[in-house]
Order: C-alpha cells, then structure tokens, then sequence
C-alpha cells in the first residue's frame, strides 16, 4: 500500500512540479489511474490489485526509458519512480500468489 501511495504522488510530482516536459505539466494526470486503484487495494479487494498488477510494468517502462535518455534531476527522479514501480509490482505479484481466493 505504502508503495502504490508512494508511486501515485511521485507521478503527480513529477509531471507538475519535480521535472516537468517543458509546456507539457497537464502530464501529471497520469497518477490519475493510480489513484483511482488506492481505495479498491486499501480494501483488499482483488480486482484493483490485478489491475495493479497490469498497469505498474508500464509505469516502470516509462521511468526506465526516462531515466536512461533525461539528464540531471530528471533522470534522478525517474530512476525512483522505476525503483518503486519495480516494488510496487513484485509486492503485487506476491500478495496475488498468497491470495487463497
């Protein structure tokens, strides 16, 4: 949960504040789906977590690809981003395999 939390708000960061594209901070939408998955996985409800599951490689993606082609600060963030969306889908994969359902 803490990861999901984490991730969502470094996305909205990211886009708006920490290293935005230039004129393009209407990016920090991309949270958007993130957030609206926290209250179904606050709950343990199974369905949000596999869509979770489903949505975290593309994020991971993008920060990969972002980390390894932006310079400075950009890249910095980017690096984190990837770090906790890399968690964030291993604890997913986890809690869905120990899920008896």
């Amino acid at each position: 949960m803490a990861a999901l939390v984490a991730l969502t708000l470094l996305e909205f960061l990211w886009g708006a504040v920490l290293a935005p594209l230039p004129n393009a901070r209407w990016l920090a939408i991309k949270a958007l789906p993130l957030a609206l998955l926290v209250p179904g996985v606050a709950t343990g409800r199974r369905k949000p977590r596999q869509w979770l599951a489903l949505l975290t490689p593309l994020y991971f993606a993008e920060a990969l690809v972002r980390a390894m082609t932006e310079s400075a600060r950009h890249s910095a963030v980017a690096g984190v981003a990837a770090a906790i969306a890399l968690l964030l889908f291993v604890a997913v994969l986890a809690w869905l395999r120990s899920d008896p359902r």
